[in-house]
């Protein structure tokens, strides 16, 4: 079956399955080595911090406007400490005059619309920034993973995928559109207010310092603790991504009803949903402690503030409005700016996890990368030329294909057949350049297909898998999904030769009909057809086919076989063979046994030899089973 060898073969286990987690109690004698250990993780964990910093470099101009905005907003927050302490001054002077204290309300209230007005265009800037480089990120993520070989896929649950391309990006997209623009706006805030207390009474101010040091340091551990739990819950979020995919859906979904298995999926998605539950719930307290020690200094903060007020007026050196001003909006905004960005620090330093997570698979690059020279292949005749050909699988002694040396001329319909693992697969898979040889090279009309452009080559390559596959669409998208500008009357030939036309006419709504999930509300004959129509409206001068018909019903054979005669025709065809009349009809037949081809020719000639081919054909073909 295609996807069987060349797709890629798994290498083991996951390391934290293979050996139990051991924890030592560290001895004095390391704690300094321990110490310098954690800051090199601190420092690694923050790294993507930096390489995410490049998605906003295209949004700069913006960024910079935005940034303004929050500076302005934080200055213009400073405007209701002053007026407040001006209205307490005028309030407890003797016989306060009514325009004064309107006037400096009206101030206040200005201020407060103006900065309204202008939060409105930095919230709106920053979203905007936000949501462009989110879009970046998952366009660069789609792109990357199109790119990647087939062999990637095997290697990684398709539900991994996924949750980096959805669940990762969603969190990053959470950071990005809240937590960034109160990181900015608070440390603005923050430096603007320390500026003011010391310019309004420097002792008091000093005093109001006094808790920061309480808060900066435990910070730092929170950030730590926070990125360690958010790892976990995206690690868990994968997990759970994965298996709901493979379970719910079509196949999986038939397998557990026929087996009568639902009792053991919900025990399974029970197990799986309370640890990302538990590794949620420690993530939110992780973050809630210190949302809790941050909200213990709100209080205190105002009570000892006025304390030292008290002491300061009982003396004669401080003013009332001032003491207000302190133990009210100045602490109060201090304290809640220092929450906001504590928790916009936490909610960043986890987004971390997620942005290492990202650049992971970016920075896995595709062993089929297109290079920056590749030609553009025009005017195919459809030569194939294999050259010394040798390719081994990764973690495998032992080469899939060894010292290949095959020319097929244009036109020419091959068939490959030998027994299992016999290297077909590979075969086929490195003649469509779905893997690259180890050594030796492959040629399409004289070009090594490593120096093609991907799009010119896979546009002179059709390949009719044995697995039919067909998107949840209708008949006719899924006809022109290799030919989207295909005309109707180009898809009613390809559905006429492909010997489909009694079936369109047949359901309902006919070429718009929905096929369903993977094409199931179509027969296996039926959706074979389809795929073969698929092809013939793309026209590819070269075909790669893993004949389908081993399993099918003498009718839906029969209808295959005389749409594969006029899908071979014309073409350079390259055929895993199930068929005794595929074979027959082979202008040459290549008989593979453990990666070498052991002889070749055809049908009649292999016959007359005796050898491996006589003996697949007495025990296989003959019988008319597949091979």
């Amino acid at each position: 079956m295609w996807g069987r060898s060349w797709l890629g073969r798994s290498t083991g286990c996951r390391s934290r399955w293979a050996e139990p987690h051991r924890r030592e109690r560290a001895q004095p004698s390391d704690r300094k080595t321990a110490t310098v250990t954690s800051e090199r993780q601190w420092l690694e964990q923050l790294a993507p911090g930096r390489r995410a910093f490049g998605f906003l470099v295209p949004y700069r101009g913006r960024a910079a406007l935005a940034a303004l905005c929050v500076v302005l907003q934080a200055l213009l927050q400073l405007v209701p400490v002053l007026v407040f302490r001006a209205l307490i001054e005028r309030l407890t002077g003797r016989h306060p005059h009514f325009g004064g204290v309107a006037g400096l309300l009206g101030i206040g209230l200005a201020v407060l619309i103006a900065g309204g007005l202008i939060g409105v265009a930095a919230n709106y800037l920053s979203t905007q920034i936000s949501e462009n480089i989110v879009f970046d990120l998952r366009e660069q993520l789609f792109d990357h993973l199109l790119g990647q070989s087939m062999g990637y896929f095997t290697r990684r649950r398709g539900g991994d995928i996924l949750s980096n391309v959805i669940n990762d990006v969603d969190g990053i997209e959470v950071v990005l559109t809240q937590s960034l623009l109160n990181m900015i706006r608070s440390g603005c805030l923050l430096v603007a207010l320390v500026a003011l207390m010391f310019v309004l009474d420097w002792r008091l101010a000093l005093m109001t310092l006094l808790v920061v040091p309480t808060v900066a340091i435990p910070m730092r551990r929170a950030g730590q603790a926070m990125f360690r739990a958010r790892m976990r819950v995206q690690e868990q979020l994968t997990d759970v991504t994965a298996y709901l995919q493979e379970t719910l859906g079509l196949s999986g979904v038939m397998l557990v009803k026929a087996f009568a298995r639902q009792e053991l999926e919900r025990e399974r998605f029970a197990k799986l949903n309370g640890g990302l539950r538990e590794r949620q719930i420690k993530a939110a307290m992780t973050a809630r402690w210190f949302g809790m020690g941050l909200t213990m200094m709100q209080v205190a903060a105002p009570m000892l503030l006025l304390l030292i007020g008290g002491l300061l007026l009982s003396h004669g050196s401080s003013q009332l409005g001032t003491v207000l001003a302190f133990s009210t909006i100045i602490v109060a905004q201090f304290a809640g700016n220092i929450q906001s960005l504590g928790s916009s620090t936490l909610a960043t330093a986890g987004s971390m996890a997620m942005w290492q997570r990202l650049f992971a698979v970016l920075d896995d690059h595709s062993d089929l990368a297109e290079r920056s020279d590749a030609v553009e292949l025009t005017n195919v005749s459809g030569a194939l030329r294999f050259e010394a050909v040798t390719f081994a699988y990764p973690g495998t002694t032992a080469p899939a294909l060894s010292d290949v040396n095959v020319d097929i001329e244009p036109g020419q319909l091959v068939a490959l057949v030998g027994p299992s693992g016999a290297g077909k697969t590979t075969f086929s898979g490195l003649a469509a350049r779905l893997i690259d040889p180890g050594s030796g090279r492959v040629t399409l009309d004289g070009h090594d297909l490593r120096e093609l452009t991907l799009a010119s080559l896979h546009r002179a390559t059709g390949i009719v898998f044995q697995d039919a596959y067909l998107f949840h669409t209708t008949l006719r998208e899924n006809l022109r999904y290799g030919r989207p500008d295909a005309s109707d009357e180009q898809i009613w030939n390809a559905v006429c030769d492909a010997n489909l036309e009694e079936l369109v006419r047949a359901i309902p709504d006919g070429l718009d009909a929905i096929v369903g999930e993977r094409g199931h509300r179509l027969s296996g004959g039926e959706k074979q057809r389809v795929t073969i129509a698929r092809v013939l409206l793309k026209d590819p001068r070269v075909l790669l086919l893993d004949e389908a018909t081993a399993h099918l019903d003498n009718v839906s054979e029969r209808l295959i076989q005389a749409a594969l005669q006029r899908l071979f025709a014309g073409r350079t065809s390259l055929v895993i063979a199930h068929r005794l009349s595929t074979i027959v009809s082979a202008d040459v037949i290549l008989v593979l046994e453990d990666g070498v081809i052991r002889e070749r020719g055809r049908h009649e000639e292999l016959l007359a030899q005796g050898g491996l081919y006589t003996r697949l054909y007495e025990s296989q073909f003959a019988a008319g089973a597949p091979a």
